[in-house]
């Protein structure tokens, strides 16, 4: 069987497979072909990949004849429509967001895994590309907030004067969120947290932030660990809260996002009027609109004195350590999928694969996708 890397395009510096990984699949007689410069960005170069058994080619001829490709963006269409028939896809596909992409790959009889489609249980941690990725997001969304921020995130005390610490909001405590707490306490700053799943309270908690507390939310035990949809009462009592402390804050790092949907704004013009000059947001939900009314996906937005960073792919800010991760998400994954030999063999009893796949002989086999119609493209 041959594997392919392609190079990614639009500004992505991580690569699907590391060095590393490329020798253990040879080790189970997979043939890996690698675009050149496909890690390039990632500190990875070429001859790293052929010390460890790697063949460099072209895109075209890791297209046209790999039995699978990794790419970890979705492939742009014209690179799509180079892949031919029974041939796989793996990567962060977000299927949910791409619906006509999804149509196009059924009508290829393209099979199309999307890791971020796995279902987040125990057994699927050692693939979950999202928590992976997110854990170095919030470490990186915390240094940029630092970076960016005038003052001092520690409490100072010198014969010129006290310094007061960093006030930092943050809302949402996914994987993102918990070590954007850990990364802003380490720095010395005084930490808030929202977030409508009540059981992350103890995990707030003990990171030495306070979980603020709000009635009356809808369960989320059945979503699988992301969150869900609030009532209307719900989101306007969260609203007042959140006006609250926003009013105080230094630093709001947002990452409330729910699977398929736009992001929920959190954060309206009239709390952004209320904030303090030199206040900083990240947004970390900006790809999917962003959770403040003003977010801008990849732009910093001045509102006020406000600074407003639209940015949900902090994660490629830190290349090598983000593919090395992303790369043994995929391996574990491949795990599942490949034989003895090294040929591809895709189980759909397996709950995890069944979960990955997207697209299969033809037609759109994710339950999600058939059942209910998709999300807006974005």
């Amino acid at each position: 069987m041959i594997a392919g890397i392609l190079k990614e395009k639009n500004g992505e510096t991580r690569v699907s497979l590391t060095p590393e990984i490329v020798k253990q699949l040879q080790q189970m007689s997979v043939t890996v072909w690698v675009e050149q410069g496909a890690g390039a960005q990632a500190f990875y170069n070429d001859d790293a990949y052929m010390q460890a058994g790697a063949q460099i080619k072209t895109a075209a001829e890791i297209l046209s004849q790999s039995d699978i490709i990794f790419t970890l963006q979705p492939p742009p269409r014209e690179l799509a429509a180079q892949i031919p028939a029974g041939k796989v896809i793996l990567g962060v596909l977000q299927p949910l967001f791409r619906p006509e992409e999804v149509e196009y790959w059924a009508a290829q009889q393209i099979t199309a895994l999307s890791l971020d489609a796995i279902p987040r249980t125990t057994r699927a941690q050692v693939m979950d590309v999202l928590s992976s990725q997110a854990n170095i997001a919030g470490y990186k969304a915390v240094l940029l907030a630092a970076y960016t921020y005038s003052r001092y995130f520690p409490m100072f005390m010198t014969a010129a004067g006290s310094i007061a610490p960093a006030k930092v909001l943050i809302l949402g405590a996914g994987v993102a969120g918990l070590q954007a707490i850990a990364t802003a306490r380490r720095l010395g700053a005084v930490v808030e947290v929202f977030d409508t799943r009540p059981a992350v309270k103890e995990e707030v908690m003990s990171l030495g932030a306070r979980f603020v507390e709000v009635d009356g939310a809808a369960d989320a035990s059945s979503a699988g660990g992301y969150a869900v949809e609030q009532s209307a009462d719900y989101q306007q009592k969260q609203q007042a809260k959140i006006a609250e402390s926003i009013a105080k804050a230094d630093i709001v790092i947002t990452t409330a996002q729910i699977p398929g949907k736009k992001a929920p704004v959190l954060v309206t013009q009239p709390m952004l009027d209320q904030m303090r000059s030199g206040a900083v947001i990240i947004d970390m939900a900006a790809a999917t609109g962003g959770n403040t009314a003003l977010t801008r996906n990849n732009e910093t937005v001045l509102y006020q004195g406000v600074t407003i960073i639209g940015n949900s792919n902090l994660a490629a800010s830190m290349p090598a350590d983000a593919s090395k991760l992303y790369a043994k998400n995929v391996f574990n994954f491949l795990k599942l999928i490949l034989t003895k030999e090294g040929n591809l063999q895709l189980n759909f009893e397996d709950d995890i694969v069944k979960g990955a796949c997207i697209t299969h002989n033809g037609e759109i086999v994710h339950e999600r996708l058939k059942s209910a119609k998709p999300a807006a493209s974005i």
